[in-house]
């Protein structure tokens, strides 16, 4: 099962909206095929890892290792919970049963029903811990959601006085690097009008190697130029707005929302009914404080650099559950998990 998982965390962050999954194949003790999820729309691990197999008939007297329930509806590809009943594999292993309303052990009981012996929850913890942002989805209703800032040692977000229209770096560039990467790994990025308007970001990850995320703007009057780097064909935007006008180019969407209610849960309602899954909380601090105020998060990534501005925008006030501290060049990273039940 350790296999499996590691297989599926290769395509890390080209799966949305489906999972990570990893499968593996073994004939007396001995592994004969394995594969992995790569990307949404194309087969899926126990399809991958059954065509691997380079002596089909081996297939009647195996095992299927899979860290999550077999698919058991047509979807872009077919069910592979029939894939395995039509193979005649005698046996298989899951880590933990699909949360998906279409599947949430229907595929289990197939299998069980073609007279396959089926074992569940073999590092159960793991394999839900690997696609969180998966089960959140479906269990929650609403997106896996990550609050990242850097802070000075001082306890500020942003500087009192700026000299440009650009961002007042507090961190080291392999800090920016790994921000990059997380961005590649998350569905979509979130920040509020003054970042915008003060620091004029891409908010893409164009230093590593991914997908794209979708661009979130909160923009409640519709202040942000519609020339902002953030409203450019590089990626998709969507500016959360009270305000509708026909102003922006093809690649950019509003919707509206009521100000006046909770606005982070309005913000989740309307990704869950655009199937993103997951959310990077970039800034400033008050669109921060207001998933914190709301209960809305799962971990807070915090860096900490080394540059002082002794005045400023403080950093937001989180209460969680603190895990770890890294370094990562000349930075400390701390990482807190809610333990609030939201």
């Amino acid at each position: 099962m350790l296999r499996c998982l590691d297989l599926a965390q290769k395509a890390k962050g080209f799966t949305y909206p489906n999972p990570m999954v990893g499968s593996v194949i073994v004939y007396n003790n001995k592994i004969i095929g394995e594969g992995y999820h790569r990307m949404a729309g194309q087969p899926h691990a126990e399809v991958n890892a059954i065509n691997s197999v380079t002596e089909p008939h081996l297939l009647k007297e195996a095992t299927l290792y899979v860290n999550l329930e077999p698919c058991c509806h047509t979807g872009k590809t077919p069910p592979c919970s029939q894939l395995i009943i039509s193979k005649k594999i005698p046996n298989v292993v899951i880590g933990t049963q699909d949360p998906h309303s279409k599947v949430a052990g229907k595929g289990i009981e197939q299998l069980q029903s073609a007279g396959i012996n089926v074992t569940v929850g073999i590092l159960e913890k793991e394999a839900q811990e690997l696609n969180q942002r998966f089960f959140c989805f479906h269990q929650k209703k609403r997106p896996y959601i990550v609050l990242k800032w850097a802070e000075t040692p001082d306890g500020y977000i942003a500087p009192k006085n700026r000299s440009e229209q650009a961002p007042v770096w507090i961190t080291g560039v392999n800090s920016r690097n790994l921000a990059h990467q997380w961005r590649a790994e998350e569905q979509s990025i979130l920040v509020g009008t003054q970042t915008v308007i003060d620091d004029n970001p891409l908010l893409t990850a164009r230093n590593v190697q991914g997908d794209q995320p979708l661009r979130i703007v909160i923009d409640r009057e519709l202040k942000i130029s519609p020339t902002a780097n953030v409203f450019n064909s590089e990626a998709e935007t969507l500016v959360v707005s009270q305000k509708i006008e026909d102003r922006y180019p093809k690649n950019v969407r509003l919707v509206t929302v009521d100000f006046s209610k909770p606005l982070a849960q309005q913000i989740c309602n309307q990704l869950y009914q655009q199937n993103i899954q997951s959310i990077l909380v970039e800034g400033g601090c008050k669109t921060l404080q207001t998933f914190i105020d709301e209960n809305l998060w799962e971990e807070a990534r915090v860096f900490r650099g080394k540059k002082r501005f002794k005045e400023g925008v403080k950093a937001p006030n989180l209460e969680g559950k603190f895990v770890k501290k890294t370094s990562i060049g000349v930075d400390a990273l701390f990482i807190y998990q809610n333990q609030a039940p939201c």
